[in-house]
């Protein structure tokens, strides 16, 4: 689990497109209190309406991370950054990213976070060893936001319902699952970098075991229908083991983002969809009777097609092997025996003919 020191001076870089800037702005919108300020290059033309702040002024006033709140693209480290984030780690403060590149491959940002001592935090990468999933039930509630598609609010609907169940007086936590995520709890796991033999024992390690009354309000990765990030979905969904499920929908895309030759599922498709993904676990030890019978009812709702039914073998007992030989051999499977069609009337009375 990634554990972020906060609070948070965002960092801008050089960025000039809004949508480049999703996750300061996320960061501004969902935890205003633990962001004290902006800070950008010159050639920055996008703000988020914050007080601008200098690494030096943040350390002052308490600040524990300067966080990178721009996805360049690639998620590559511009060269162009490093200066200034050589300077936040000087002044103490440690360097957040959500990029793919590791801050730490760098040598210019390794070495000054030997020098002052300020950690360098990748979000979506961890060293921690993930286990396996158990499949074990879990104590406490869990609810669970899944999409039709990626990118259409997952993650606001899980923050937003967290903060819903909070103002309520409800216990309830904001489980986090991405990069912005993480940034705005200060701990989580990106389910997006995890070996997939590791996503569902990563989404148990993400929900632990709490009291019968409190809720962890996990936020969804990817698509069950996408094409190329089912698995993720599929994973943290069998880990996540949810009591309930939230499903996040844009009505007015009419195809999956990026790949138009698949058409988005609708509502009516996908809302039972999530439910038939857990695995069915039948109890050991059951007779074969028992078995066929628990096999029956779960094929019938679903029209599973049952193989062709065939005549069973009949066991014939150890005889022995002809009438002149004493000795006894082995029983032998021999099959059914056919039934032999009737004699023709007509060779019966050629048969009576010939005996008079």
């Amino acid at each position: 689990m990634q554990n972020l020191r906060k609070p948070y001076l965002l960092f801008l870089g050089d960025v000039t497109l809004k949508s480049d800037a999703k996750t300061g702005f996320g960061l501004r919108d969902w935890c205003p209190a633990d962001v004290i300020g902006e800070w950008a290059l010159p050639q920055a033309t996008v703000s988020l309406s914050l007080p601008v702040v200098t690494p030096e002024e943040g350390a002052e006033r308490g600040a524990g991370s300067m966080l990178i709140g721009v996805a360049p693209v690639g998620g590559q480290l511009p060269p162009d950054w490093v200066p200034a984030l050589v300077q936040a780690l000087d002044a103490g403060l440690d360097i957040v990213s959500g990029m793919h590149t590791r801050l730490e491959s760098c040598p210019a940002l390794a070495a000054a976070a030997a020098r002052s001592g300020a950690r360098l935090v990748n979000v979506r990468h961890s060293d921690l060893p993930l286990p396996t999933g158990t499949g074990r039930k879990r104590s406490g509630r869990r609810v669970l936001t899944v999409g039709t598609d990626c990118a259409l609010g997952k993650k606001y609907t899980a923050l937003a319902l967290a903060r819903a169940l909070q103002a309520l007086g409800a216990k309830a936590s904001f489980r986090a699952s991405g990069q912005t995520g993480i940034m705005i709890a200060g701990e989580g796991i990106a389910i997006d970098a995890v070996v997939a033999d590791f996503i569902s024992g990563a989404a148990e390690l993400l929900s632990p075991d709490n009291t019968t009354d409190h809720w962890d309000v996990i936020e969804g990765q990817g698509a069950l229908f996408h094409p190329a990030y089912a698995g993720v979905t599929l994973g943290l969904l069998h880990g996540s083991q949810p009591d309930a499920i939230v499903l996040c929908h844009d009505p007015s895309r009419s195809t999956i983002e990026d790949y138009p030759h698949i058409p988005l599922p609708s509502l009516q498709e996908a809302l039972p969809l999530p439910s038939t993904r857990h695995p069915l676990r039948q109890p050991q030890h059951l007779r074969q009777l028992q078995r066929r019978r628990r096999k029956s009812r779960l094929e019938r709702p679903l029209g599973a097609p049952r193989a062709a039914s065939s005549p069973r073998p009949r066991w014939e007992p150890r005889r022995p092997c002809c009438p002149r030989c004493r000795r006894w051999g082995p029983g032998r499977a021999v099959a059914p025996p056919r039934r032999r069609a009737p004699r023709s009337t007509t060779w019966r009375a050629r048969r009576t003919r010939s005996s008079r």
